[in-house]
């Protein structure tokens, strides 16, 4: 199931309107960019942990969906470990690299920074249909039709993406010309990928604009977008998440901010 198709969802989450979600996240995510220090990441995820249940998705795919978040994790840590800050006691040095107890700490802070970051953002939006989230920017947010209307017709077309490769992929097996060289052919292939996309994409827009999409008019929608006490509560739940860990940072001496003088 991908982002395009969340008609089946039956969560708790999946029924709140997609602008409370993107709130949400970033009342979370706000506070953890201030300050670079393990306590306010790890209470946030620790919340965070305590809310995914009730996502509407099962923990087998949690993982599924979440394995990149966990690899990137691990891997921005190490580079801060090896390439941080050094402090207090040095314990390898080697050229650029310099490990410490200063470099080491950074490299928590910031691996559980990249989780209760990260993690909520993607389970928020597995069960955001497209559709539904342009209305809410539209009719809540009141952006611009226009503007909104182009990136739902754009988001609706990664899903092609995908069928795409796999008929270049066939197609230039069928030719014999995809035996060998696999940088060569992924190269070209994504040079046919993007040209593909181009085209796709000045034809849907003269389509659009053939069809009014594009008119200085006030414009209607077949589905209103409400936005009531579920989504009032999901936002709160963000600020709270956002203030609790930022509090338990402040109160045990660990609030590191980022943009304040070092």
């Amino acid at each position: 199931m991908t982002l395009l198709d969340t008609h089946a969802r039956t969560g708790t989450f999946a029924r709140i309107n997609p602008v409370a979600k993107l709130a949400a996240s970033g009342l979370i995510a706000l506070p953890l960019i201030l300050t670079l220090d393990v306590v306010s990441a790890a209470v946030a995820l620790v919340l965070e942990m305590l809310l995914f249940p009730f996502a509407g998705i099962g923990w087998r795919e949690f993982w599924l969906r979440t394995w990149p978040v966990w690899l990137a994790a691990p891997l921005t840590a190490l580079t801060i470990v090896l390439y941080g800050e050094a402090s207090g006691q040095v314990y390898f040095e080697w050229l650029f690299v310099r490990v410490s107890d200063g470099s080491i700490a950074l490299a928590a802070a910031t691996f559980l920074r990249v989780l209760a970051i990260a993690l909520p953002s993607v389970v928020l939006f597995i069960t955001v249909d497209p559709t539904d989230l342009a209305d809410g920017l539209a009719q809540i947010v009141k952006l611009p039709a226009r503007f909104v209307l182009g990136a739902l017709a754009g988001l609706r077309m990664v899903g092609l993406f995908l069928d795409d490769w796999r008929a270049l992929e066939l197609a230039r097996r069928a030719r014999g010309v995809a035996d060998r060289g696999r940088i060569r052919r992924f190269a070209g292939m994504a040079f046919a990928l993007l040209v593909l996309s181009i085209r796709r994409g000045s034809k849907l827009a003269t389509a659009m604009e053939a069809r009014g999409f594009g008119a200085p008019v006030t414009r209607t929608w077949a589905r209103e977008s409400t936005f009531g006490a579920r989504e009032w509560l999901l936002v709160a739940m963000g600020a709270a998440i956002g203030l609790i860990a930022v509090g338990a940072a402040i109160v045990t001496g660990s609030w590191n901010f980022i943009l304040g003088p070092s």
